[in-house]
């Protein structure tokens, strides 16, 4: 018994947040029939006293009345499914079935009223009916107008009551029964309409959170092409008209002919450059943007992102370092948790020493232990000597992403080699097939000097396998 509910426990904490909501909504509405069947039908049979006909007659109305119930369970459910428009077809057939009980019920307790073998002064005979009208009304409010079905509802109210006025029920009792059978009617209509319209808004917003994460991907790709096409555009017109101006030359046996390859070859060489540095974000990103960018993108996402920057003064190394940090972990916290908070604690002590730590609660309980996500991070920090550590507290459901760089990592000169992971997070299709990207070609790179052309064929080699390996690095770094 333990052992099942772990089970049952593990089980709801895998579902989303939308997924519980919808659960523990459904199982509310399908609750109320019974709860007001439990409310009202005891209090009848207690009341009914006669001859055998009229046990008979009092039994009937109960198994009526568990019918009702059933019936109701059953309408409720397919009838928020057409609220929601998950499905199509009304339950008509439900519905129908559910007044001709409704109505075999009132013609039971009005008999009974009229042998007296129930007191008409006495509220069970409108308790009985009770126990079963929210149900019907319920299922009929969710498939048509609540203006409609309120005007219907109040119009049976009304015939009822006058049912039990010709079966000679005193005036006050026909008082009582009115004012509690509308009461049960509206309450059956717009308590599950109101509980649908609320599913049917939770599922808008998560479709606009998932529609706002797909734009920011989009944004996030138009950007990095634009900055593609900005710094390329240019320099490969350059060097197509500067190649076919060399292939002129060369067939006039023209000496410029070699100078205009040396200026393409430099074109060439500077465009490797300014592409790998748009690739891997030094441009525009650091530590900085990086959190107000993780802080703006897990708001729009319903996370409470907080803050706490000290404002050290590190390296261009160690920032980009933190920045993949930073960018990693709200990526995790989007894609692997269900979070309503996430601090960022960025801190400095004494000795120059650097610590990022970034805490989210919402953890899933069955998360997949492989992926290269967090490898690849400390890798980047073991570039400017630094290192990172994942804690889950699986009670509280919280876990922890801690990021160090000693005071000698922050004075490294150099960023982090590997090209960037891809925004899928651990074990995502990005992640797993990043390569590590080359060192900047320097002015002094095999293959990539003023004299390269005149070196011979293997210099020649040497400047076609380091441009090679630049553009698979950018590959690598563009699929992210």
């Amino acid at each position: 018994m333990i052992h099942w509910g772990r089970e049952k426990r593990r089980k709801w904490q895998r579902r989303s947040k939308l997924q519980q909501v919808e659960v523990s909504t459904y199982w509310l509405l399908l609750l109320s029939p019974w709860i007001f069947y439990v409310s009202g039908m005891p209090q009848f049979a207690v009341q009914v006293a006669g001859p055998p006909a009229a046990t008979a007659m009092g039994g009937a109305v109960v198994v009526l009345g568990l019918l009702q119930c059933l019936l109701g369970v059953r309408g409720l459910r397919r009838g928020i499914d057409t609220y929601l428009g998950t499905e199509q077809d009304p339950p008509r057939r439900l519905l129908v079935t559910g007044l001709v009980t409704f109505l075999l019920t009132t013609a039971l307790v009005t008999a009974l009223i009229a042998r007296g073998w129930v007191a008409d002064d006495n509220p069970a005979p409108t308790m009985a009916l009770f126990a079963g009208l929210p149900s019907l009304t319920g299922v009929y409010g969710l498939v048509v107008p609540r203006r409609r079905s309120a005007v219907v509802t109040a119009g049976g109210c009304v015939l009822i009551t006058a049912a039990f006025a010709a079966a000679g029920t005193t005036w006050p009792a026909l008082l009582g029964t009115l004012f509690v059978l509308a009461i049960g009617g509206l309450v059956g209509i717009f308590s599950p309409r109101c509980s649908a319209w609320y599913l049917a808004v939770m599922r808008e917003l998560d479709g606009a959170r998932e529609a706002q994460a797909q734009l920011a991907v989009a944004e996030e790709r138009l950007r990095f092409s634009r900055d593609l096409h900005d710094v390329m555009g240019r320099d490969l017109s350059v060097i197509a008209l500067k190649s076919e101006l060399a292939t002129q030359l060369a067939r006039r046996d023209a000496a410029s002919a070699a100078e205009q390859m040396r200026e393409v070859q430099e074109l060439a060489r500077a465009s490797q450059t300014e592409v790998r540095a748009v690739v891997r974000g030094y441009r525009e990103t650091g530590l900085e943007t990086e959190l107000a960018g993780a802080r703006a993108v897990l708001r729009a996402a319903g996370v409470d992102c907080r803050i706490e920057s000290a404002q050290p003064g590190l390296e261009s190394g160690a920032q980009a370092a933190l920045g993949w940090v930073v960018r990693e972990g709200a990526t995790n916290v989007l894609r692997h948790a269900e979070a309503n908070c996430c601090v960022i604690r960025l801190t400095r002590d004494a000795a120059g020493a650097t610590a990022l730590v970034m805490e989210n609660d919402g953890l899933r309980p069955d998360q997949s232990r492989g992926g290269s996500g967090l490898t690849g991070l400390r890798e980047r920090l073991a570039a400017v000597d630094g290192t990172l550590t994942g804690e889950r507290d699986e009670t509280a459901r919280v876990f922890r992403l801690r990021a160090e760089i000693p005071a000698s990592g922050s004075r490294r000169p150099h960023p982090p080699p590997e090209a960037p992971d891809g925004p899928g997070g651990p074990g995502g299709p990005a992640s797993s097939g990043d390569s590590p990207a080359p060192e900047e070609a320097g002015p002094g790179a095999a293959g990539t000097g003023p004299g390269a052309a005149e070196a011979g064929p293997e210099a020649a080699g040497l400047a076609d396998a380091a441009v090679g390996e630049g553009t698979g690095a950018a590959r690598g770094e563009s699929h992210g």
